[in-house]
């Protein structure tokens, strides 16, 4: 709850915007209750056949608490919503400025596009969901409670009895019941998400390897997973539901029974039994939601600890290093460095590099090896293991797998700087060897586009950031001879006296590098064996 307090605090204006919450939703709550009540009134004292005169100010209060209520809860969903749509954009925020800063953008990408989108919009359901419910309806509870004891006092406590059993004591025992449930679902939900993703990025090689099946079969185990705890809160929730229930219809039951003893003792005004019976009934109908409050408040609790983890990681720096002011010498150098992803254990050992305005140097090994690790590290996206790393000016990366987005070229483009020109743009597109339109649509990946132009696309928008240093991630990967050739001589010749680090398995691309760096996996420890 720290976490929801700081993002409430960072609204401006917080204190008067969850107090007209609050008190809409108060109002909107006693409106439904106060209907109730005066209809109930009106219905008896009308079966007395008096003077009309005598009916018109309940009439009044009749209409007044029907329209009201209507009215409150429309305007309390405008002020309760906007206060938490304003807090979740607030942390989606925090967690992508974070993400840019950690190494989570380079693993669990399906788990992670789960945590930045359903995750954070569990901000969403402990305001309107959570907090506003249990506040409103105890407000009220109290209040309907004070109010009934003021006519009869075994009525108003067992009203007030009732409220307390099915606003707070059902809702407790049914968030007991289902919290291990409601604790599973939101990593439930990133695990199929890292599953759906992986399987959505290989579908070709799964399909043309027959291995489709068994990762669909382990994709419908986790959707099987997933289902079963849904299932289980979902009985539990009946099983509150009932039990609310239960008690609205004691309440009902004592207040017919207390109340009608009254009314032959002459304790009580016969019109005022009716407002003593649906009273609760429909005071019960607002505490009916509050035992799936509750086991929402455990789902959302879970998702906001996963956001938590994000915002908790630590810093690397990438965001600085990008944002860095050009110097005289950029370049790269690694000195004896140890790679590895955080959490795991090291795939290269003492590498060492150095990279020099005008000079291309390029990285070989076999695949895994920990080439796109290296790249990781120079970036900034994680932390060498041991050894330092540096690198001098703004560092441009041309990725392996860069996203090409459903939207224009001109806006694929000014993804590698936001503040790009229309004549930048076009200048970074000639430069990147690229004649077309900067307002032609690209479609979904890029499916409009040759690979070839999907790469000089990709290579626009690293040109147009005015890059220092140049880290290429397999440039000509899935390209045919002639058009990786084409490709890769825009690329030098946009690239001409700039450090330029290759990561490559193409021997054409290594060629025409300076130096060639070949990285060998590190050596595996031997385990040792008790005598």
């Amino acid at each position: 709850m720290n976490l929801l307090t700081q993002l409430v605090r960072s609204i401006p204006q917080y204190p008067v915007r969850v107090g007209l919450s609050l008190l809409f939703a108060v109002c909107a709550t006693g409106a439904s209750v106060g209907l109730m009540g005066s209809s109930a009134y009106l219905l008896s004292r009308a079966a007395e056949m008096p003077p009309v005169l005598y009916l018109l100010v309940i009439i009044t209060s009749v209409r007044a608490f029907g329209i009201s209520r209507a009215v409150f809860r429309y305007v309390e969903r405008l002020v309760s919503h906007d206060l938490a749509l304003r807090m979740q954009s607030a942390l989606r925020l925090r967690s992508y400025d974070r993400l840019s800063r950690t190494s989570w953008l380079g693993r669990h990408r399906g788990d992670l596009l789960v945590r930045v989108i359903t995750d954070v919009e569990a901000v969403m359901d402990l305001v309107v969901r959570v907090a506003l419910p249990f506040a409103s309806s105890a407000i009220v509870a109290i209040a309907a409670g004070t109010i009934i004891t003021v006519f009869n006092p075994i009525s108003g406590v067992a009203l007030l009895v009732s409220a307390v059993l099915a606003g707070a004591v059902v809702p407790w025992l049914a968030r007991l019941a289902s919290r291990r449930a409601d604790v599973t679902l939101a990593p439930a939900r990133g695990e199929l998400g890292e599953q759906a993703h992986e399987m959505a990025r290989a579908a070709t090689d799964l399909t043309a390897y027959g291995a489709g099946r068994t990762h669909l079969d382990r994709l419908m185990v986790l959707d099987t997973r997933l289902r079963r705890a849904e299932e289980r809160t979902t009985a539990v929730r009946a099983l509150a539901d009932g039990a609310q229930v239960l008690a609205a219809a004691v309440a009902i039951l004592v207040a017919l029974v207390v109340g009608g003893r009254a009314v032959v003792d002459g304790d009580l005004h016969r019109t005022l039994l009716a407002v003593l019976v649906l009273t609760p009934l429909a005071l019960h109908e607002a505490l009916a939601s509050l035992a799936e409050a509750a086991q929402t408040a455990t789902r959302a609790g879970a998702a906001l600890a996963r956001v938590s983890e994000v915002l908790d990681a630590d810093q690397v720096g990438v965001g600085d290093r990008e944002l860095a002011e050009p110097v005289e010498n950029p370049g790269l150098s690694a000195e004896t460095v140890t790679l590895g992803w955080p959490g795991h254990d090291p795939v290269l050992h003492d590498v060492s590099l150095r990279v020099e305005p005008g000079e291309r140097v390029a990285v070989t090994g076999r695949s895994g090896v920990g080439k796109t690790t290296l790249a990781a590290t120079v970036l900034g996206m994680i932390p060498p293991v041991a050894g330092t790393v540096e690198a001098r000016g703004r560092v441009g990366y041309l990725a392996q797998d860069a996203h090409v987005f459903d939207t224009t070229v001109a806006e694929n483009v000014r993804i590698g700087n936001r503040e790009a020109t229309d004549e930048q743009i076009t200048e970074a597109l000639a430069r990147a060897g690229l004649s077309l339109a900067p307002s032609r649509m690209v479609g979904e990946h890029g499916g409009r586009l040759s690979g070839g132009e999907g790469r000089r696309l990709v290579l626009a928008r690293l040109l147009v950031g005015d890059f220092q240093v140049y880290v290429l991630d397999e440039p000509t990967e899935h390209l045919d001879a002639e058009t990786a050739e084409a490709l890769m001589a825009d690329v030098w010749q946009a690239t001409a006296g700039a450090p330029v680090l290759v990561i490559t398995h193409d021997p054409l691309v290594v060629e025409a590098c300076d130096r060639v760096v070949h990285l060998t996996p590190a050596p595996v420890e031997p385990v040792p064996h008790a005598d």
